[in-house]
């Protein structure tokens, strides 16, 4: 870190620079510093006011979403990546990629991230961050010990990326039998595998031993609250944790290919309801480890539950805990955060809500309304005081696509739909802003209602951590007068832009984003990092009632 106030994308970006290596398909690029990018002033609620400035007006909250961490135990058995081989065929478009070069660094990235954030503060309202919000995903494959290194990295504590034996055993080790991994340790500086001879990726010996060494995390300084993902739920994101994958999670066998006669056509069909027709083929022996053990939804909110976390739970409450369910609400003196569950035990990587989540939420929403429309399209007088409402959750609208009944159960019926899901939210004005993930993309979009199209909530999609461009955004919502301002800023994990020597945990952070930035088809040339649009954006709303009613600390 550099020891000063971190800067923001409004001051610098970062962009994809000059070649460091040349490979038979594409080179690779340093990352460099390039112009910022000035805030854009989104209109499409209304036209903003004569002479707006971004800073003017009364600071209401200032807040930051990350999202998509990912941090992967890259050890593990049920893991498969070699799937990454099928990136081309069309039937595994929902399953590739399983593996990513820059993995191993992820920890070391979340973590210059976090003390990055403790530090910055709201170029709108000059506040620091007073809460932040993560929106799932934050682990990879819905393992303990990889719950455990989240919670540390975020409370404070020990990281231990390690699993297994004493040694890696993963598919970036010299000696695995399937060259089209990268092998940062491979003989030789050109390397034999796919990643150093077509895009030339750097040779880096010891770096995996180092990357996965145990460290200590600073953690974050404000509360922070919680969401559950989809690679909370599932294993990889997609499949159902059954009997066979639970057991195989904490085996000795980790597959290396394809059973023989495997049926391409149903590949999602079968990740999705009998992952464990993957472990079928060709294995190789690792070390097993019961810290890799599946976890169910439950023991991911009661590890929630830790000694000096801020808030208690991070957001799940005592009764999240005796059902075993994963939304909540949590009160600000600004906003209502409301964190949806969007998440389908039963399977697939798109998400879902169901009937009795949309009825609690309907309920949740009418708290904090003095008036709203109900389902029969009359107006609902409550008597309750006027509150903002922030909704939060791991899949956006776009995504609520899921069909699967999300109990299991036969009976219990489809769940609610996205567009069912919207009109719900547009019936209650107090909504002002839906932030989500899953995607890996930064998109911000106008939510406008279907019979008034001058009001409506601002949908705002952050990109992920593990991915380029390796970023979480800053939110402040300022009281501009006659409008409410949703100031979204992106920000950059504050380490050298180039690692040195690999020693430090800044280095294999900003080793990590160089790698991610040269990803093929996903790294800075891809769409992932929106356009500027998408970015720094002043988002602005017609207040839903007086904002001199909203408290500020």
């Amino acid at each position: 870190m550099s020891g000063r106030r971190p800067p923001l994308t409004t001051d610098r970006r970062l962009r994809s620079g000059a070649v460091l290596r040349s490979g038979a398909s594409a080179p690779y690029r340093a990352v460099e510093i390039t112009a910022g990018e000035p805030h854009i002033v989104r209109e499409e609620f209304g036209a903003p006011e004569p002479g707006f400035r971004l800073a003017a007006g009364r600071p209401l909250a200032c807040l930051v979403h990350l999202t998509d961490m990912q941090l992967t135990d890259v050890q593990s058995p049920t893991r498969f990546e070699f799937l990454n081989r099928y990136f081309a065929d069309p039937r595994y478009a929902e399953i590739v990629p399983v593996q990513r070069p820059q993995e191993a660094l992820t920890a070391h990235a979340v973590d210059a991230t976090l003390r990055t954030l403790n530090a910055v503060r709201g170029p709108a309202t000059g506040l620091p961050p007073q809460l932040a919000v993560t929106t799932g995903d934050a682990i990879d494959n819905a393992q303990w010990n990889e719950m455990q290194n989240f919670l540390a990295l975020f409370d404070g504590g020990q990281v231990r990326p390690d699993s297994g034996g004493p040694r890696y055993e993963g598919v970036q080790s010299p000696d695995w039998p399937d060259g089209f991994f990268w092998k940062p340790d491979g003989a030789g500086a050109d390397g034999y595998d796919v990643f150093r001879r077509e895009f030339g990726f750097p040779h880096y010996p010891g770096l995996l031993q180092r990357a996965l060494r145990e460290f200590a995390a600073t953690g974050l300084r404000v509360p922070w609250l919680s969401c559950f993902g989809n690679h909370e739920a599932l294993n990889q994101g997609v499949g159902k944790m059954t009997a066979g994958i639970r057991d195989a999670l904490v085996g000795g066998r980790k597959p290396l290919g394809l059973p023989a006669g495997f049926d391409h056509d149903r590949a999602l069909e079968l990740l999705t309801d009998r992952p464990e027709a993957f472990m079928a083929g060709p294995v190789a022996t690792v070390t097993a480890d019961p810290g890799r053990r599946a976890i169910t939804r439950r023991e991911f909110v009661e590890a929630h539950f830790r000694p000096g976390s801020r808030p208690l739970g991070h957001g799940f409450s005592e009764q999240n805990r005796l059902d075993g369910t994963a939304h909540y609400f949590y009160d600000t003196p600004a906003a209502r955060f409301i964190a949806l569950d969007t998440n389908c035990p039963a399977g697939g990587a798109a998400g879902c809500v169901d009937h009795d989540q949309a009825g609690w939420l309907e309920a949740r929403l009418a708290e904090v309304h003095s008036g709203y429309q109900g389902p029969d399209g009359r107006d609902v007088r409550t008597g309750h005081d006027d509150r903002l409402v922030i909704i939060f959750s791991h899949h956006g609208i776009d995504t609520l696509t899921n069909t699967r009944c999300p109990s299991g159960e036969p009976d219990a019926g489809p769940p609610a739909g996205s567009a069912e899901l919207l009109a719900q939210l547009h019936r209650f004005p107090n909504v002002v802003l839906w932030l989500n993930g899953h995607t890996h993309t930064n998109a911000v979009r106008p939510r406008r209602g279907a019979g008034n199209p001058a009001h409506g909530f601002w949908e705002v999609t952050t990109c992920s951590i593990v991915d380029w461009p390796c970023q979480a955004r800053l939110i402040e919502l300022v009281d501009s007068g006659r409008c409410l301002s949703i100031v979204c800023t992106m920000v950059d994990h504050d380490t050298r832009i180039a690692p040195r020597s690999l020693e430090t945990s800044d280095d294999l952070a900003s080793l990590h984003r160089e790698l991610a930035a040269n990803l093929p088809f996903g790294g800075a040339g891809s769409g992932l990092a929106g356009v500027a649009t998408d970015r720094n954006v002043a988002l602005r709303l017609t207040p839903p009632f007086p904002l001199d009613r909203v408290a500020v600390r």
